[in-house]
C-alpha cells in the first residue's frame, strides 16, 4: 500500500515512534522487588515497607536516558510538522503521541518523589476526575458498585466460580480457544506460562502469559479469552497488520484507557464478568482515592484485608497503588483506567448509535488506537491509510444486535431510578 511518497513518509515517522518507544516500560520501571514483600510480612506488616524514594529506584536502573528520550521525541514531533504540517490530521495523532511519550518519560524520571503522581494523573487521570460539569466522579462509581454488590455478591457463587484448573490446564483450554478465535492454522502458541508476573495473567506482545502455580476457575478463562485475548492480544494484532500507521501498535496510556475499557466492556457483553471482579474493580478506585487524600501503604493494605482479601492478596493489591511512588507518597493511578474506560467507550457507543454513525464503532479495535482519535481514523480507513480490523469481536461484528441494546439504553437512561424504586415497591 505504500504507493505514494506521502504514504512513506508516514510510515518512517510512524517507525520511528514505535522504535523510539520500544525501550519504555513502565511496569518494568515502577515493580519491587522480592525483598520488599518478605520484609514487610516479617515484620508482621506492622510497618511501611522500606522505599526510601529515588534511591530505592535507582537499583532498577532505566534502559534509556530520560533527557535524551525527550528529545528524541520533540525532533519526532517536530518533523512531523516539518513533514507533514501542523493541521495534518494521522500528524496531529503523532505529535500527541510524542507529547504524551515525553510525559511518560517525566513519570518514570521521578520515581519516588512527589512529582511522580501528578506525571501519572496527568496520563491516568485521577479518582475525582468528573466525567462532564456537574457528574457523578469515579469515586463516586465506586461507591454505587460497592453498595450494590453488598446485597448480591454471596448469593451468585456457582460451579464454575471454583478454581480448579492448574495454570497448565488453563494454558492448554485458552490456547485452543484463542486459536479457534484469530483461526490459526496450526497450533499456534497463543498462551504461555511465565514466573516473572506478579498478577496471575497478562497480554503480552503477541501472547498471554499466566503465572505459574496460579490456578484458575472456569469463569476466570474466559474472562481472560475475551480481555485478553479478544481485546488485547487483538488489537495488538490488527495493530501489527497495518502497512503505514505502524505506530497503532504500540499505544501510550491514553490507549491503554480506551483498551482496558473496551476490554471490561466485552466482559459484560459477554456475560462473563461477575460481582467479585466488579468489586475488586471498584476497590481499587476507592484504594487510589485513599491514597490521593493521604492514606499510607498500611491503610491501604488494610482496606483491603477488610474488603475479605488475603494477606498476600491485599499486599499485592496495595502494591499496585503505590508502586513508582514512596508507601507515604501519592499513587500511581493506573488501575482507573478500567472504570474510566467502560464509561467513556460504553457512551461513546450509544451517542455513535443515536446519530447513526456505526461504521464508527468496529474501529475500536483497529489497533492501540485512542477513543478521541476514532474520527479520524474514520477518514483514514477511506483514504487508504489505515485498514479496517481483522478480528473483531462477534458482539462488534453484528452492529444490529448492538443497537438494538443500546437503544433500549438510550431510552433507559431518561428514567430515574429513585422513582422507579418507589413504584415498584409494593412487588419488590
Amino acid at each position: 500500500m505504500l504507493n505514494t511518497k506521502y504514504h512513506q513518509v508516514i510510515r518512517d515517522l510512524s517507525e520511528r515512534i514505535v522504535n523510539a518507544q520500544r525501550p519504555i516500560r513502565i511496569l518494568d520501571a515502577l515493580k519491587w522487588d522480592n525483598g520488599v514483600e518478605a520484609a514487610f510480612f516479617k515484620n508482621g506488616f506492622k510497618e511501611l515497607p522500606k522505599i526510601s524514594g529515588p534511591g530505592y529506584y535507582e537499583k532498577n536502573p532505566l534502559k534509556f536516558d530520560p533527557e535524551q528520550k525527550i528529545d528524541e521525541f520533540n525532533q519526532i514531533e517536530r518533523d512531523i510538522r516539518r513533514e507533514l504540517g501542523q493541521f495534518n490530521s494521522v500528524g496531529a495523532i503523532m505529535q500527541r503521541m510524542c507529547r504524551e511519550y515525553c510525559t511518560v518519560v517525566e513519570m518514570v524520571r521521578a520515581r519516588g518523589t512527589s512529582h511522580f503522581t501528578r506525571y501519572s494523573q496527568q496520563l491516568y487521570g485521577s479518582s475525582g476526575d468528573a466525567f462532564y460539569a456537574g457528574a457523578p466522579t469515579l469515586k463516586d462509581l465506586a461507591t454505587l458498585i460497592s453498595d450494590t454488590l453488598g446485597f448480591i455478591q454471596q448469593q451468585l457463587g456457582t460451579e464454575i466460580d471454583k478454581k480448579t484448573y492448574t495454570s497448565e490446564e488453563a494454558v492448554e483450554v485458552l490456547g485452543r480457544r484463542l486459536s479457534q478465535y484469530f483461526g490459526d492454522e496450526t497450533e499456534k502458541t497463543r498462551v504461555k506460562l511465565s514466573d516473572d508476573i506478579i498478577a496471575d495473567a497478562a497480554a503480552g506482545a503477541e501472547f498471554i502469559k499466566l503465572r505459574t502455580n496460579a490456578t484458575f476457575s472456569e469463569r476466570e478463562i474466559r474472562v481472560l479469552e475475551v480481555h485478553e485475548g479478544w481485546v488485547h492480544l487483538g488489537t495488538t494484532l490488527n495493530g501489527l497488520e497495518q502497512p503505514i500507521c505502524t505506530f497503532l501498535s504500540k499505544g501510550p496510556p491514553s490507549s491503554t484507557i480506551t483498551q482496558e475499557g473496551l476490554a471490561i466492556i466485552m466482559e459484560i457483553f459477554t456475560f462473563s464478568s461477575h460481582p467479585a471482579r466488579m468489586q475488586s474493580l471498584s476497590d481499587r478506585i476507592t484504594a487510589i482515592y485513599m491514597a490521593e487524600n493521604g492514606a499510607n501503604f498500611l491503610d491501604v493494605f488494610n482496606f483491603f484485608r477488610g474488603q475479605g482479601q488475603s494477606e498476600e492478596e491485599s499486599y499485592f493489591r496495595a502494591t499496585r497503588v503505590f508502586r513508582g511512588s514512596t508507601p507515604e507518597g501519592g499513587p500511581f493511578t493506573k488501575d482507573l483506567v478500567y472504570n474510566k474506560g467502560f464509561i467513556l467507550i460504553y457512551n461513546y457507543i450509544r451517542l455513535t448509535i443515536q446519530r447513526g454513525l456505526l461504521s464508527h464503532i468496529p474501529l475500536l479495535f483497529l489497533g492501540k488506537a485512542t477513543l478521541e482519535d476514532l474520527h479520524v481514523f474514520s477518514d483514514l480507513v477511506e483514504e487508504g491509510l489505515v485498514i479496517p480490523p481483522k478480528y473483531i469481536p462477534p458482539q462488534f461484528k453484528d452492529l444490529a444486535a448492538l443497537s438494538s441494546w443500546m437503544c433500549y439504553s438510550l431510552f433507559l437512561n431518561q428514567l430515574d431510578l429513585k422513582r422507579l424504586a418507589q413504584e415498584y415497591k409494593a412487588i419488590l
